[in-house]
């Protein structure tokens, strides 16, 4: 085959945008944030065991509003995250593949999370 016969490969430039390649970009990227959120998290049990300077600084943090809209986002890239999963567990098992269910379990998911995580912040 000459150059100009073969056939291109899949790229982003073939494929339309949809809201399925929006939720898979997100997915990967809420695992990146709930890494780091994690790594803060395991240094504020470590503050909370010890006492002293570190101790003091890393608790102080809490006392932010800042650090408070930081944590509204960390809870929702929790739920985002663990939606998420649940919706590749059906299909894994072989449900939900149809082009109209990929796309409504998608945009239940985004509510659904967006409602969990104003449930969880107004019952703390």
């Amino acid at each position: 085959m000459t150059k100009e016969t073969r056939p291109l490969s899949p790229h982003l430039s073939v494929y339309r945008w949809q809201v399925t390649n929006t939720l898979s970009i997100i997915h990967r990227l809420s695992g990146v944030i709930l890494y780091f959120g994690g790594l803060y998290l395991s240094l504020w049990i470590a503050a909370v065991a010890f006492e002293g300077p570190f101790s003091r600084l890393i608790v102080s943090l809490l006392d932010y509003s800042l650090f408070n809209i930081v944590l509204v986002g960390l809870s929702f890239v929790f739920f985002y995250h663990s939606l998420n999963g649940i919706r590749h567990l059906f299909w894994d098992v072989g449900k939900g593949f149809e082009p109209e269910q990929v796309r409504n379990s998608g945009i239940t998911m985004v509510l659904l999370t967006l409602v969990m995580t104003g449930l969880f912040w107004w019952f703390i």
